[in-house]
């Protein structure tokens, strides 16, 4: 027989990293919360937290433990929204990732639109370049651009983005303008985390390799640079509009852009979206103009 007493109250220390803002999220004593996690931890013979005087951290074990009961928890609060046929209002915790600069500049603002809306979520955004692991360190959804890796993640396409190749008219006077995807051999091209760029031919996708005297994985950073008459960059659309509106970059060798590629909502396969979750994927597929479509 299953023992469901203190799951509650470890879920919230877990997620709050304090007993105290656990009984206050649990509306009972800390004292009763300290009880109930010292029980668990008898009946499971293992110390689930770490405890020092300014925090409290989950043990090896205590995160293991901790991602099956969030599932359950979820599973529960799945099940009881299915008997009562109830779409509720969205509250409870939203974990998500999107990359820096985009997460910044489109993510970050439509989360707190979305949270002005419904008050009583509880968003937790970690923006990031990095690829994480959504089901290990339990995420709801992650923003991703560009192509995506095969995978066991579903996605649903939000928007789309466009890659230009562009230059300050400083840089193109002195060093003259690329007609051809050859002569790029002869130009300073600013790098970030890959060696080559993206271009379509013929109708047929097309990586061109560059270099250049400087290589950075940060988009802002190279703007600035080709801003500045250093080189040649290629960004794609929100890093660089307004630089073309303005005529501060000239865009080059636009007949060989490659088609628009895809910003997607990537979250695990194997868990039923909760409510909130789905809202906020209509939010952003509303807001960003995009009719998404749900894959594998």
């Amino acid at each position: 027989m299953y023992h469901w007493e203190g799951v509650n109250e470890f879920v919230a220390v877990a997620e709050t990293g304090n007993f105290t803002r656990a009984a206050k999220r649990l509306g009972i004593s800390t004292a009763q919360v300290s009880r109930q996690i010292s029980a668990l931890e008898t009946r499971l013979s293992t110390r689930l937290f770490y405890r020092t005087t300014r925090r409290v951290s989950a043990t090896e074990a205590g995160e293991i433990y901790y991602q099956h009961c969030r599932q359950v928890l979820e599973a529960l609060e799945e099940a009881e929204r299915s008997i009562t046929n109830m779409q509720l209002v969205p509250r409870g915790r939203l974990k998500l990732t999107a990359p820096v600069t985009y997460g910044e500049k489109s993510i970050a603002p439509l989360l707190n639109d979305f949270v002005m809306r419904y008050p009583e979520l509880e968003v937790e955004v970690n923006l990031t370049n990095q690829t994480l692991d959504l089901v290990a360190e339990g995420y709801d959804l992650a923003v991703r651009l560009g192509k995506l890796e095969d995978s066991t993640l579903m996605a649903r396409r939000l928007a789309s983005r466009t890659l230009y190749v562009c230059a300050s008219p400083a840089y193109l006077s002195a060093r003259g303008t690329p007609h051809s995807l050859s002569e790029l051999a002869h130009h300073n091209c600013l790098l970030g985390n890959l060696d080559y760029w993206r271009f379509q031919e013929a109708g047929q996708p097309r990586n061109v390799r560059v270099s250049g005297n400087i290589r950075c994985d940060s988009g802002r950073a190279l703007l600035d640079a080709a801003l500045k008459g250093i080189g040649i960059v290629q960004l794609p659309d929100y890093y660089v509009k307004r630089a073309l509106d303005s005529g501060a970059l000239v865009p080059l060798l636009t007949h060989y852009q490659e088609d628009d590629d895809g910003i997607w909502a990537v979250y695990p396969h194997n868990r039923h979206l909760s409510p909130k979750v789905r809202m906020l994927l209509d939010f952003f597929v509303e807001s960003l103009g995009s009719q998404g479509r749900e894959h594998r």
